[in-house]
């Protein structure tokens, strides 16, 4: 099925995206973010607050090994985080519905993912399940991305939001090659 070895997959070329989760409680999305991490070949996983970090065997039952093969950081917090990643020139939105955000298929990933700039990429941060990206981190990030939705409800699960913004960048930078 040419898969790759762990080894293999933290040499191969990834996707210069980074998953910054704040305040993430539940351990099995946590596990499912790092699955679909691995999936799309982010290049690190970076946790806050209260999410909770590897080895652990309630992550290790959803990310099947997603967490010994994507890189990984913790940060005390979310805002600790965005400014580590600012340092870098990297580019930081939430997820989050908000006042000024942008459609997440509204979003031009041309510059995010640029070709002439090597160092280019961008991370996005996914909130708590109940509360959202704390309103300090959405104040430090470049922008605000949200996931249109239809029904009754005004929110998805944090593993299938990472999921869908995981699917969409992958799927542009690929039309891109």
């Amino acid at each position: 099925m040419h898969r790759l070895s762990v080894e293999d997959f933290r040499e191969a070329a990834k996707m210069p995206l980074t998953v910054v989760l704040d305040d993430v409680r539940s351990m099995y999305n946590i596990g499912s973010v790092f699955r679909t991490s691995d999936a799309f070949r982010v290049e690190e996983v970076l946790l806050c607050g209260i999410t909770a970090t590897p080895p652990h065997p309630e992550i290790h039952k959803t990310a099947l090994g997603g967490e010994d093969s994507v890189a990984w950081k913790y940060f005390p917090t979310a805002l600790e985080a965005v400014e580590y990643l600012h340092k870098k020139g990297i580019l930081v939105y939430s997820i989050e519905q908000c006042e000024g955000s942008t459609m997440l298929g509204d979003i031009d990933t041309l510059p995010l993912f640029s070709t002439e700039n090597p160092s280019a990429g961008c991370a996005i941060v996914f909130g708590n399940e109940v509360k959202g990206v704390h309103q300090e981190v959405i104040d430090h990030s470049d922008g605000c991305i949200e996931i249109p939705q239809y029904g009754t409800k005004h929110s998805l699960n944090v593993s299938v939001t990472v999921g869908i913004v995981l699917w969409e960048f992958a799927r542009r930078m690929i039309q891109r090659l």
